[in-house]
C-alpha cells in the first residue's frame, strides 16, 4: 500500500534558513581579503574582531551545514513516501530543482568558506595579464600577492588548471580591477553556470539509463555538499563537471565531435577529465563497434581533442606546459585517502620496528599510479558496450580513489555520474550519506579564518567539530526525520560459501506482470536504443540498469 507523503515545504524552508546561517557565520570565520571594505563594516567587525562574534560565527556556520543537510534527507523522505516501494511522484523534479535554487540562493553572498582556492584564482589571472607563465611560474612574483588571500601554499606552486581557464581568470581579473570582492562574486557567477549545467543534464542522463531524474537530480544537486563546495567555495570543479556531462550526453547521441569539443572544455579547466576521453570514443563508435572501429574513433577523439588543445595552447603561448604540471602534483597525503592510510600504517610499522620510513608514500603513490592506469585500460577495453558510462565512471574512480591527495569536492566529480546510473537505496546510498557528512563535518572545523590576535583557531575547530558531533548524535539516534539513515535499508550483500560443483544457476528473473508494466512511466516503455534505453524492472527505478550503449 502507497503511503501517504507529506508536504515537502518544511524541508524545502528548513534549507533555506540552513543557507542563511551559513552566510551569516561565514561573515564572521570567512575568508575575506585584508583589502576588502566589507571587512570594515560596523556589524561586520565585531564578527571578526571579537571572541563573542567569533564564536556565534562559529556555530551559526556549522549548524547551518547540519540544517541543510537534515533538509536534504528529509526533502527526499518526503518525495519518496515511507514506503521504499513507492514512486517519485510526477513533478519531483521541480520541486528539488525549486529546492536547489532557494538553497543556492544565500550562498552567492557568502564570503569563501571550506577553501581559498578562488584566492589563487585572483592572483593567477594577474599573473596571465603580466605576461607570465603559470605553469612555471608562483604567485609569489607578483607585488601585494599575499593580500589577495591566496595561501602560502601558492606562494611558488604552478597551477594544476588548464589553458582555458587561465583565459577566464585573466579575463575576471581584467574586468574587476582592483575589486577582488567583485572577482569573487564573478568566478562564483562562473560557477553557478556550472552548477547550471549539472542540473540540467543529470536528469536527462539518469532517464537515458532507467533512472529516475527527480532522485538523481536530489542525490547530486540538492546535496550540501555540492551546493557549498561548488558555490560558497567557488570551485572551478563545478565548470570541469558541468562540462563533462554535456559531453556525456552529446556522445550518447551520436554527435562526437561536439562531445569531444565539450570534453575538451572540461578538460581545459582541470585537466583530470582527460581519463573520460576513451569512453567518449566509445560511446561515439556506438555499441556493437568491431575493434577495428572502436580504434578508428578513439583515433578520432584523441586526434581531434589533441588539435584542440594544440591551438590553444599556441594561441595562449604557454603550449602542453600543463602536462608537465598534472604529471607532478600530488605532493603529500591526506589522511583519509586510501594511500595516506597506507602509509600511515606502513610508517608506524616500520617506525617501530627501527627502520627508515622515507621512502613509503613516494612507493605507494607510484604504485597507486601505475595502478590506476592499469584500471583505465583495462576498463576501456573490457566490458560489455551497454555499460560504457558505467566503465568511465570506475575508471574515474580509480584515478581519484588511488590519488594521494583526495580533497571533499573530488567526491563530486564522481556523484553525478553514480547517480545517473544508479544508486540503490541501500549501503550504497547510506555509503554517499556518510562520505557527505564526513567532509561537511571536515570543511566547517578545517577552513575558518580566525584572526591570530585572539589566539581562538584551536578553540574554534573544537567547538565546531563539538557541534557537528552534537547534530550527527541528535540525527543518527532520535530524529525521526533522518535517523532512518543508520537503522534501516541497509540491505548489505551476504556472503555465500559453496563448493563450486554445488553451485545452482540463479534464477531467473520474471517479466513484469500487466499491472506492473502500468506502473512504469510511458517513456520508459519503449524499445531500448543508444538514445532511449530502459531498465530490465522498473520498480522504483534503483535497479541496476542496462542501458543500450550507455549504461
Amino acid at each position: 500500500m502507497t503511503s501517504e507523503r507529506k508536504s515537502p515545504i518544511g524541508p524545502i524552508i528548513e534549507g533555506f534558513i540552513g543557507s542563511l546561517l551559513i552566510l551569516f557565520g561565514s561573515f564572521g570565520v570567512g575568508w575575506l581579503v585584508s583589502v576588502s571594505p566589507i571587512a570594515r563594516h560596523p556589524w561586520v567587525i565585531p564578527l571578526r574582531t571579537e571572541s563573542e562574534g567569533v564564536i556565534v560565527s562559529t556555530v551559526a556556520l556549522t549548524l547551518g551545514c547540519w540544517v541543510m543537510f537534515r533538509a536534504w534527507l528529509r526533502l527526499g523522505r518526503r518525495l519518496r513516501g515511507q514506503d521504499p516501494a513507492d514512486q517519485w511522484p510526477e513533478g519531483s523534479l521541480r520541486t528539488v530543482n525549486l529546492a536547489t535554487i532557494l538553497w543556492c540562493a544565500p550562498q552567492l553572498f557568502v564570503i569563501p568558506i571550506f577553501s581559498r582556492d578562488v584566492f589563487a584564482y585572483l592572483n593567477q589571472g594577474r599573473l596571465v595579464l603580466a605576461g607570465q607563465d603559470p605553469y612555471t611560474t608562483g604567485v609569489s612574483t607578483l607585488d601585494n600577492w599575499f593580500h589577495l588571500g591566496t595561501d602560502i601554499v601558492w606562494a611558488e606552486s604552478e597551477t594544476p588548471y588548464g589553458p582555458l581557464f587561465l583565459w577566464l581568470e585573466a579575463a575576471i581579473m581584467r574586468v574587476s580591477g582592483d575589486s577582488p570582492d567583485l572577482a569573487i562574486f564573478l568566478f562564483r557567477l562562473a560557477c553557478v553556470g556550472g552548477v547550471a549545467m549539472i542540473m540540467y543534464y543529470v536528469p536527462k542522463l539518469a532517464r537515458l539509463h532507467g533512472v529516475d531524474g527527480a532522485r538523481a537530480q536530489w542525490i547530486t544537486v540538492a546535496n550540501p555538499l555540492l551546493i557549498i563546495s561548488f558555490i560558497s567555495s567557488v570551485h572551478n570543479d563545478a565548470i570541469m563537471v558541468g562540462f563533462a556531462l554535456a559531453g556525456i550526453w552529446a556522445a550518447a547521441h551520436g554527435r562526437g565531435v561536439l562531445a569531444v569539443l565539450l570534453v575538451v572544455v572540461s578538460i581545459g579547466i582541470k585537466p583530470i577529465t582527460m581519463v573520460l576521453l576513451p569512453f567518449i570514443g566509445l560511446l561515439w563508435a556506438g555499441p556493437g563497434s568491431s575493434w577495428v572501429r572502436k580504434f578508428q574513433y578513439w583515433f578520432y577523439t584523441a586526434g581531434l581533442a589533441g588539435m584542440i588543445l594544440l591551438v590553444v595552447g599556441l594561441l595562449q603561448g604557454y603550449g602542453f606546459g600543463w602536462l608537465a604540471v598534472l604529471a607532478g602534483t600530488g605532493t603529500g597525503s591526506t589522511f583519509w585517502s586510501p594511500i595516506g592510510i597506507v602509509n600511515g600504517w606502513l610508517a608506524t610499522l616500520l617506525g617501530n620496528l627501527g627502520i627508515e620510513y622515507f621512502w613509503t608514500l613516494d612507493t605507494l603513490k607510484l604504485v597507486a599510479r601505475v595502478s590506476s592506469v592499469i584500471v583505465v585500460l583495462y576498463l576501456m577495453f573490457r566490458g560489455s558496450d551497454d555499460r560504457i558510462v558505467k566503465r568511465m565512471t570506475w575508471a574515474f574512480t580509480a584515478l581519484v580513489v588511488l590519488s594521494p591527495i583526495i580533497q571533499p569536492w573530488y567526491l563530486l566529480w564522481l556523484l553525478p555520474l553514480f547517480a545517473i546510473t544508479g544508486i540503490r537505496r541501500n549501503w550504497e546510498f547510506k555509503w554517499v550519506v556518510f562520505t557527505v557528512a564526513f567532509f561537511l563535518a571536515f570543511g566547517a572545523m578545517d577552513q575558518l579564518s580566525i584572526y591570530q590576535f585572539l589566539e581562538m583557531e584551536q578553540q574554534m575547530v573544537a567547538l565546531s567539530l563539538a557541534v557537528s558531533w552534537i547534530c550527527l548524535a541528535i540525527m543518527a539516534t532520535v530524529d525521526p526525520g533522518t535517523r532512518w539513515v543508520v537503522w534501516t535499508g541497509w540491505d548489505l550483500p551476504r556472503a555465500r560459501l559453496s563448493l563450486p560443483w554445488k553451485r545452482t544457476a540463479a534464477p531467473v528473473e520474471p517479466a513484469l506482470t500487466t499491472a506492473e508494466l502500468h506502473q512504469v512511466p510511458a517513456d520508459q516503455r519503449t524499445s531500448p536504443s543508444p538514445m532511449n534505453p530502459v531498465a530490465r524492472r522498473a520498480g522504483d527505478g534503483e535497479q541496476e540498469e542496462r542501458a543500450q550503449g550507455v549504461s
